[in-house]
């Protein structure tokens, strides 16, 4: 029995047989496979020598990318232009494939030089060679699950999203376990691989290459310098923004390899703004943002093109209110989940009770599509500059955020979140800014109800908030607290018994539903202690539930609910139809509490604006960035590259228009002029407060 498996997976016995020719023998004496029997063609003589299981590893690239492309496409069958565009998809797809293949197959050529003349004469070798090519097979196929996963969940090729999960792969592996049955897939693709190198035996392909006799060393160098200089060549000459301007974007992800992709995140997750977008003189760019920023205090004479500081008073006259405030940021929670905004699951009817007792911004847009990027916008009020984002940034500590403004005032601040806040770097950027960090780390076990990888569930991450309040209200402090959740995030798990949804298998709808009847029993819980009516309770999102569309920034994905409710009837209550965005929010929130405070926030009061002032949103990914104002959506792309697109809210269609220069100078404006102030460490906390009358 062992001798049969052995002869079936590394080769015949080292006697050989009147049947199977010794592999110790010359090539000639090895049997062809009826497929290459057309004699010593160039690619037959080339497979014939050691590097030969090259052309094998490039051929099994070729046919996964390919294979993967096609079944990505037919996964997004209803969102893909079928036009003569898909040609380009699959050339350039083949090219981006080829490149990739001749980047990671650079280790196994090196380990052909490496390896003694005769090795794959030894039985030891012939084992090790079969079990290199399942290997090869194992890792094209991981890769090509991995990538079908994480287009389900992004609608993109992998990216440095994709670098971050593998930097966080506590929070990722356990979020893999139980979302998908990992030992089954891992075992279909080991039985796919098998049979793949079984196939190759049986053909002849392997015994074929093993067969040739042992090369010099100078033969196997000068081979692998061959592969290396057209891999090294290839990579230098070849760039992801080389891909032609695609008019629906998921064509560009589909032209895209998704491992070339993943290195190119790696090496370039960080954009400088001034080598790769349109550009303004410096002056103009701070003039033009400081022309649409202070409108809330007419009064003040921005010197922002001057010194370029967006340094400025905001005042108010009247008495402040002192209220607690509780943001809970809620994962994923897009508008359309719910009813107010069509949504007929009833999936939030615990946030649609309390909506017609707040202030509602029904126009309110994410910066961004990954939590982290909700964060910035939230504390930071800037704009979405390339690449990561200021939370995962070093040097990201003592910037102004909303919490120094909180705690100029007296306020404690604190930042509490369900999982473990050194993903996504949270711990150290809400640390290094002044708040009080509460994660799961800090908890006793006992304090744990239920966790998954994600984090422990809504349920507990609401009781440890009531008791941080409750803490601070005893202490006579005023509070503000950043509250991040989890439970609505894959896996979808949670609690059983607590909605009519089962956990994991209802999905997003589950998760939703879950996290709504958290919040609803914190409420409840709140409205039984002494700071209730002393509290404005904002429920926000960090981002949409999905980013991916047919355009590269579809509008639609990023759009959000913004409900400040004050149990205690201090603020107005109501609908807000102005434009308006994450970076708004904190100023928003100030003149609610009519307050007075330096600032150097990129957002504005919305309530404030004046009739004749447009509102707008600043949305954008880690590479396009967007100003959407006036049903106008400007976009700059890498490599200086501007487009002016037409938006209909209604209908969700984003259509191509002549360039608005005006426009467009002044989403220029804002990202190059953000981008500028980080670079030069110009965005320090202000506590002095000396603006402030």
């Amino acid at each position: 029995m062992y001798s049969r498996f052995a002869r079936l997976i590394f080769g015949a016995a080292t006697e050989p047989s009147a049947e199977a020719p010794s592999l110790l023998c010359d090539s000639r004496a090895v049997p062809r496979p009826a497929s290459i029997s057309w004699g010593r063609t160039v690619l037959t003589r080339w497979w014939l020598r050691r590097h030969g299981i090259l052309l094998l590893a490039l051929a099994a690239a070729l046919i996964v990318g390919f294979s993967t492309r096609v079944v990505l496409l037919l996964k997004t069958f209803g969102q893909i232009s079928w036009d003569a565009s898909l040609a380009g998809v699959f050339a350039w797809g083949a090219v981006f494939d080829v490149a990739a293949a001749l980047w990671w197959i650079l280790p196994l050529a090196t380990g052909l030089a490496i390896l003694p003349a005769n090795f794959f004469q030894r039985r030891v070798g012939r084992a090790l060679a079969h079990g290199a090519v399942f290997f090869l097979l194992y890792v094209l196929l991981f890769g090509a699950v991995a990538e079908w996963f994480f287009w389900d969940e992004f609608g993109t090729r992998l990216n440095f999203i994709a670098i971050d999960y593998l930097v966080y792969t506590t929070e990722v592996l356990g979020n893999i376990r139980e979302s998908y049955p990992l030992p089954m897939l891992l075992g279909a693709i080991a039985v796919l691989a098998l049979a793949g190198t079984v196939g190759l035996r049986r053909t002849g392909w392997l015994a074929m290459w093993l067969a040739p006799s042992p090369e010099s060393p100078g033969r196997r160098w000068r081979a692998t310098l061959g592969w290396a200089a057209v891999a090294l060549g290839t990579g230098t000459v070849l760039q992801q923004n080389h891909l032609p301007h695609f008019a629906n974007a998921y064509h560009t992800e589909l032209a895209k390899n998704g491992q070339w992709s993943l290195f190119a995140a790696f090496r370039g997750n960080q954009l400088d703004y001034d080598t790769f977008y349109p550009t303004l003189p410096t002056d103009e760019a701070f003039s033009r943002v400081s022309r649409t920023i202070p409108v809330d205090n007419p009064t003040a004479i921005p010197t922002a093109a001057v010194q370029h500081d967006l340094l400025r008073p905001v005042m108010h006259t009247g008495p402040e209110l002192r209220l607690n405030v509780i943001q809970i940021t809620v994962e994923s929670l897009s508008a359309d989940f719910l009813t107010r905004y069509g949504n007929r699951e009833n999936l939030t009817p615990h946030l649609d009770a309390i909506i017609p007792r707040s202030l509602v911004f029904d126009r309110f847009y994410a910066t961004g599509n990954r939590t982290d990027r909700g964060m910035e916008a939230l504390t930071l009020s800037v704009p979405p500059t390339p690449g990561r984002s200021l939370v995962k940034r070093p040097e990201n500590a003592g910037l102004f955020t909303l919490g120094s403004v909180f705690r100029q005032k007296g306020y404690s601040t604190s930042f509490v979140y369900g999982g473990f806040g050194y993903f996504d770097n949270m711990n150290a950027f809400f640390g290094g800014n002044g708040y009080r960090v509460l994660d799961r780390a800090k908890m006793a076990s006992s304090d744990i109800t239920f966790a998954n990888a994600w984090g422990a569930c809504d349920e507990d991450l609401f009781r440890w908030t009531l008791r941080e309040a409750d803490q601070q209200f005893a202490a006579a402090r005023p509070f503000f607290q950043f509250v991040m959740t989890t439970s609505n995030h894959r896996p979808f798990t949670y609690p059983a018994g607590r909605i009519d949804l089962p956990p994991k298998t209802s999905g997003r709808s589950g998760g939703v539903k879950y996290t709504d009847f958290a919040i609803g029993e914190f409420l409840n819980a709140a409205s039984t202690r002494p700071w209730f009516n002393q509290t404005v309770f904002v429920i926000v999102a960090d981002h949409c539930a999905s980013s991916a569309g047919r355009s590269e920034l579809p509008v639609e994905h990023y759009h959000i609910p913004l409900i400040i409710y004050a149990p205690g009837g201090q603020l107005r209550t109501g609908a807000v139809a102005t434009l308006s965005s994450q970076v708004d929010f904190g100023p928003t929130l100030l003149g609610l509490l009519n307050w007075s405070y330096p600032t150097r926030f990129y957002g504005r009061d919305v309530l404030a604006l004046p009739a004749d002032v447009p509102g707008r949103a600043l949305i954008a990914n880690y590479q396009k960035l967007g100003l959407y104002q006036d049903g106008r959506l400007v976009m700059l792309q890498p490599v200086r590259h501007s487009a002016t697109f037409a938006y209909d809210e209604s209908t969700h269609v984003l259509a191509a228009r002549a360039a608005d220069p005006e426009l467009t100078r002044d989403a220029i404006g804002y990202y190059q002029s953000a981008s500028w102030l980080f670079k030069h460490h110009r965005q320090s906390d202000i506590t002095s407060g000396a603006l402030v009358p």
